[in-house]
């Protein structure tokens, strides 16, 4: 307990005055004022009971003095202390999270990025890890060194070494994985305003994705409640790493909480603790409102707690004067005491916010508190002088990379916001919401920013030391410094490039992956990517207020020569293969096409000297190459332009084993064909179209067991009745197998299934199944689970033996087909991983392949070492677009030597082989300046359509 408001100020004074003369008093002033205190509080405690037995208690002024006032003039003295490092916090031997036992490290050779100098500092180095903390750095004592036992020593060789992933927005163990009913503790839903609520009550430690994340190299992270709230609660930051005590408390790092409390620990300083708020359309939709409620929800809690604030000021201003008589009990409300602390400016606010109406309403409130970050934040980057305005800070920035438009509030959503903030002096801090997007993939959405214009420095930092100072913690993490906690990654490859993965991972010290997998990676990877100028289409995002022209700059019809070309890839039957290479940088390399077909490639001298119609148009691709369109399948893209709102969508098709079926649709026998519903010019589309994706692939919507027929569509046409924009009416026959609440069981599924196939259906159904049995149509079953891919199996043989003719079969998600490999391949059963990063979401989804460095290969290096034909599809519309970096990251993670055709292939005529695109000779070609189609430096510079006839130029 303190004594500092009891004692007289001369008295106080002058013993600091006494005391401050030499160091060694100086020191143990505080120590020495504390026991003076105690003597004179003690004496004159003795003098107050002599006085109150010997005196009349309405005539004495100190008979008004409680019991505990020392208690409430300290807590008085507490109320606007600030959080803060401890002053003797570096000169600590070893971490409060040290785990006994722990060998002390050290890694060698190390090419350093620290996270100092705003990101710029990189160095080589050695690294020093012992007693949970970072001990040394850079130029190691060894004499020191020398003294540790059991130490072990980790060449680097020259590998990069970074502070580990901050994930600053997360529902680890709230939303835990595999996804049950009994593990969804993200949200409460008993009020828009639940300050009292905190994620350290749900923070279940059983969570699958913990290693998973570690394995991403995320060390620490930010766990939130949802956002179906105004104020939603609490959050927790906590370690990744299994503890000992096995316990939720455990985890966290820097716990504000005293045991089952909400109370500071004031011996140890006062701790950083952070709080949830949501604006916009989820509060609103979960709780019936609008904007208006939402906001007014806000005003009403904080005014609510700035009653309490302001009496409890009012409270000790009395107190400190020793007005006694005129106070009772401390106002104070168990409740709102985090939304007083808010004001009090001794909590880190994250605010779940969209659109600049509800970035306004937060910033422009009156009840001056500063916000920590915008968490979503589609908008921002239109209104940086906004922010800029917020009182005390201007917040962060935490972003997605490029998705978007799942909402009408993340419409707006540009891949251009991180360049377009830095730029603007803001903090950029790159995000997952995981399990929305996995946080062991964080990472990549840095690399993504990266690749669309944020500086590799602040790229980097985004997921290390800028959340570490937005949570108040980077005093011990998101830096490699001495001193700070002992939170390394050691990657395989630089960790802004494609692929990077860690081969190891220290929390603590402690190394968290016990055998790590590792892949050789090319040597190109050791570099930071350089990536495009996207300078004009960022210039071209604000001018049209975040919804740019996304048409090509020119279309040709006539002739387009293609200049320093070093690659053309092509498709020949069922395969890719290279038609041209020249070294890169060549200029003499030509491709000549006229109205969307190549006449010509080779060497200048041969192609130019063939005569043309009209003025050629010249396009240099600066050592690019020329590769056949993607195509994706999987996601709803080019049956939505956004994904919440109805109007935008064709919607759900009738479910027949869920509800009956209307007789006007065909009844019991009705079969919904995609290419009704298609909707041309969608952003998500011609997003695709600009990233080298020229065809989607897309079935009806469903909850149920049939979706219906696919599609094949151009991705860059404006409407059906375009030449070429639909590239095949019906593709596929799609159903899927899985358990669900609104299904019956998956063996009811599966009977339902063969009863289809063995000629049972009626109508139009019957007439498309008979089509599947006879092998003349793709079956395209959407399943994940290794017990319902085996039934499939068997049910291929029973049909097969029924019809004797071969029945073409495709498993689509097929998370836990590696566990079937050879039973897949021999029945000639193809394979459409989707997505290709495995992440254990349900229960069906739950024995994945992690890959790297968890485990040696991955779902796609078993499936391909079996002779399965294998291609690669996608689950949301925003991310379709970036196909041809999934692919590449596939390939370079899989442990097998790929060649740049069976990358390609994997997304184009793997997909249209196994779901039956006929044609495909004729496909899309895709030119990329400065680089393959698969690599962080090049950008999609044109698109050669020959079913258009034509040449789209970006």
């Amino acid at each position: 307990m303190s004594t500092k408001g009891l004692l007289p100020q001369p008295i106080t004074g002058e013993i600091d005055h006494l005391l401050a003369t030499n160091d060694r008093a100086r020191r143990n002033a505080s120590t020495f004022r504390i026991i003076f205190g105690w003597v004179l509080l003690l004496t004159g405690t003795v003098f107050s009971i002599i006085r109150l037995l010997y005196a009349p208690a309405r005539n004495d002024p100190l008979s008004n003095i409680p019991i505990d006032a020392a208690e409430i003039l300290d807590k008085c003295r507490m109320l606007n202390v600030q959080p803060h490092t401890p002053a003797n916090f570096y000169e600590r031997k070893q971490s409060d999270r040290f785990q006994a036992g722990t060998n002390p490290t050290l890694i060698t050779n190390a090419t350093i990025w620290s996270g100092r100098l705003n990101g710029l500092e990189q160095f080589t180095g050695d690294v020093l890890l012992d007693g949970g903390i970072i001990r040394d750095i850079g130029d190691i004592d060894r004499e020191f060194v020398a003294r540790l036992d059991d130490l072990v020593t980790i060449d680097a060789n020259g590998a990069w070494l970074s502070p580990g992933v901050v994930d600053m927005h997360s529902h680890l163990g709230v939303h835990s994985n595999p996804g049950l009913r009994g593990s969804s503790d993200g949200n409460s839903h008993h009020g828009p305003v639940l300050p009292w609520m905190r994620a350290l009550d749900g923070l279940n430690t059983h969570d699958d994705a913990y290693r998973l994340s570690v394995s991403g190299g995320v060390t620490t992270a930010l766990v939130l409640p949802g956002s179906a709230n105004a104020i939603g609660g609490q959050g927790l930051l906590i370690k990744l790493r299994p503890t000992t005590e096995r316990s939720p408390t455990a985890m966290t790092l820097e716990n504000p909480y005293s045991t089952n409390t909400s109370e500071y620990d004031p011996l140890h300083g006062l701790r950083w603790r952070q709080m949830k708020h949501a604006c916009g359309e989820n509060p609103d939709r979960v709780y019936s409102g609008t904007r208006m409620d939402t906001t007014w929800a806000f005003r009403q809690a904080y005014d609510k707690a700035r009653q309490i604030k302001n009496a409890q000021d009012a409270y000790c201003q009395k107190a400190s004067t020793g007005k006694w008589d005129e106070i009772k009990d401390f106002p104070e409300d168990y409740q709102w005491e985090a939304l007083v602390d808010v004001l009090r400016g001794r909590v880190k606010v994250h605010n779940h916010c969209y659109e600049t109406v509800d970035l306004d309403d937060m910033i422009t409130n009156e009840f001056k508190f500063s916000i920590a970050a915008f968490h979503h934040a589609h908008e921002t980057y239109l209104v940086p002088s906004t922010l800029k305005s917020a009182y005390g800070h201007p917040p962060a920035v935490a972003l997605f990379s490029t998705k978007a438009r799942y909402k009408r509030e993340s419409y707006r959503g540009s891949e251009f916001a991180p360049k377009i903030l830095s730029e603007n002096g803001l903090q950029v801090i790159m995000k997952s919401d995981h399990p929305v997007l996995d946080s062991r993939y964080l990472l990549y959405e840095a690399q993504i920013a990266h690749y669309f214009g944020l500086p590799p420095n602040l790229a980097l930092a985004a997921v290390t030391s800028t959340p570490a100072e937005v949570i108040g913690e980077d005093h011990r993490i998101g830096f490699l410094k001495r001193g700070y906690d002992a939170d390394v990654v050691l990657w395989d490859s630089h960790p802004l490039s494609l692929s990077a993965t860690p081969k190891q991972v220290w929390i603590d010290g402690i190394p968290q992956i016990k055998v790590p997998h590792v892949v050789d990676k090319p040597a190109f990877l050791q570099n930071i990517p350089k990536t495009p100028d996207f300078e004009r289409e960022a210039r071209k995002t604000l001018e049209y207020d975040g919804l740019p022209p996304l048409l090509p700059n020119h279309t040709s019809e006539g002739t387009v020569v293609f200049t320093n070309v070093s690659h053309v890839y092509a498709r020949k039957g069922d395969s890719i293969v290279e038609v041209l290479g020249l070294r890169r940088g060549h200029d003499n390399g030509i491709v000549q096409v006229q109205r969307g077909e190549i006449i010509c490639m080779g060497e200048a001298s041969t192609c130019l000297e063939l005569n043309t119609t009209g003025k050629p148009t010249f396009v240099n691709l600066q050592g690019g190459s020329i590769s056949p369109g993607l195509v994706t399948f999987g996601s709803n893209l080019g049956l939505e332009d956004i994904q919440g709102e109805p109007s935008t969508k064709d919607g759900l098709v009738p479910a027949p084993l869920i509800s009956k079926v209307p007789a006007i649709v065909g009844g019991d026998g009705a079969i919904i064909r995609a290419a009704d519903g298609l909707q041309f010019f969608t952003r998500h589309a011609l997003l695709a179209y600009r990233s080298g994706i020229t065809t989607g692939i897309v079935a009806p919507q469903s909850q149920g067991l049939l979706s219906g027929l696919s599609v094949a569509f151009s991705t860059g046409s404006e409407h059906r009745l375009k030449k070429g924009a639909v590239v095949q009416n019906v593709v596929a026959v799609h159903v899927a197998i899985s358990h669900s609440d609104n299904l019956p069981s998956v063996s009811a599924q599966v009977a339902a299934l063969r009863n289809l196939l063995l000629g049972n259906g009626e109508g139009e159904l019957g007439y498309w199944f008979e089509k599947v049995t006879k092998g003349k149509l793709s079956l395209v079953v959407d399943v994940h689970s290794a017990d319902a891919i085996a039934s499939l199996i068997e049910l291929k043989r029973e049909i097969e033996g029924t019809t004797f003719h071969p029945l073409k079969l495709t498993l689509s998600g097929a998370t836990e087909s590696y566990l079937l490999p050879s039973e897949i391949s021999d029945a000639d059963i193809g394979v459409i991983l989707r997505p290709i990063r495995s992440f254990p979401s349900s229960w069906e989804m739950k024995r994945i392949s992690p890959g790297p460095p968890l485990s040696d290969g991955t779902a796609l290096s078993t499936l391909l070492a079996h002779k399965v034909t294998v291609a690669v599809g996608a689950i949301d519309p925003s991310l379709a677009r970036l196909t041809r970096f999934d692919v590449g990251w596939a390939a370079l993670t899989a442990g097998i030597s790929v060649s740049t055709e069976e990358v390609l292939a994997l997304a184009s005529v793997n997909v249209e082989k196994l779901l039956g695109v006929s044609g495909s000779q004729s496909g899309d070609l895709v030119a990329t300046q400065s680089g393959g189609l698969l690599e962080f430096n090049s950008k999609v510079a044109a698109v050669i359509s020959s079913r258009r006839g034509l040449v789209d130029i970006f």
